[in-house]
């Protein structure tokens, strides 16, 4: 029973998923920041829709973010701290790589709690969407 909850929730959020890939596109000069929340972690990509391209990356597993995990894990922020964490160093590698705006892909999730940590995230690091 559980499992075919599971699958009709999947299966509606993949439907959100297209009706707004349908409208949204990543240019190289104005990238998607598209987010992807799992049970554990939550990863934030740029992408480069016309080449086909992913110009940066990140999660809450990469090795770049392992020190300030540790901290945020020492002041007990949980999981929505981690994802604010993820879209600021999201966007100082986009400053990095000289991108200021970017398009924001919720990937189908609803925008609240993690996805609007990473949004936030990324706002505060210097990117506007």
């Amino acid at each position: 029973m559980k499992d075919k909850k599971h699958q009709k929730k999947k299966k509606l959020r993949l439907k959100r998923k297209l009706r707004i890939r349908g409208t949204i596109t990543g240019t190289a000069d104005r990238p998607r920041l598209t987010v992807y929340r799992s049970q554990k972690h939550i990863y934030a990509q740029l992408v480069d829709d016309t080449a086909g391209n992913t110009i940066a990356g990140i999660s809450t597993l990469s090795p770049a973010l392992k020190t300030s995990i540790e901290k945020a894990k020492a002041k007990e922020k949980g999981k929505v701290g981690l994802s604010f964490l993820v879209g600021n160093e999201l966007a100082k590698k986009a400053l990095d790589l000289k991108i200021n705006t970017v398009v924001f892909d919720r990937n189908g999730f609803i925008y609240h709690g993690r996805v609007k940590a990473v949004a936030d995230g990324a706002r505060k690091g210097g990117l506007k969407f």
